[in-house]
């Protein structure tokens, strides 16, 4: 439950509480799917990773997934197998340079992530039909914005 603002809070930090509330939620529906799935958390945050890479037509190696998740090399290559084994992704050659071995997201997981999360994105997209082009333009802003944010010093 959202603590009320406080009168004399700084502009803006009601919108910066409401948002941890969401990541903690957003995270707690990732748990559930992870945990109804028989997988890590981890698991869960490389197919989204390689799904978003697939979706921008981008192949990765198992190196790039490991430095995206913040992964050392052994850690890297347990989950490529542990998520392999399980049917959810593909040790495949590059179409761009076949001397490269990269990690393609099986159909199945795809799937998958579509029958729990679908619902969430609907309602996601259903509230953001609200919104004129402008406001949409603003909100995509903060979001990015928060997002550089938080990957500071990850790298």
């Amino acid at each position: 439950m959202p603590t009320p603002p406080r009168p004399d809070a700084a502009p803006g930090m009601e919108t910066v509480h409401l948002l941890r509330a969401v990541a903690v939620e957003l995270g707690l529906h990732s748990a559930r799917f992870a945990n109804q799935n028989g997988m890590h958390p981890t698991d869960v945050r490389a197919l989204i990773a390689l799904m978003d890479a697939r979706r921008a037509g981008q192949e990765v190696t198992a190196g790039r997934l490991g430095a995206e998740l913040g992964l050392n090399s052994a850690g890297t290559t347990a989950l490529v197998d542990r998520l392999e084994r399980a049917g959810q992704v593909r040790r495949v050659r590059g179409e761009r340079d076949r001397r490269r071995v990269v990690v393609e997201v099986e159909e199945r997981a795809i799937e998958l992530g579509q029958a729990f999360f679908g619902p969430l994105i609907e309602r996601s997209l259903e509230l953001l039909r609200g919104y004129d082009d402008r406001q949409l333009a603003a909100i995509r802003g903060f979001l990015e914005g928060v997002r550089e944010a938080a990957a500071e010093g990850r790298e």
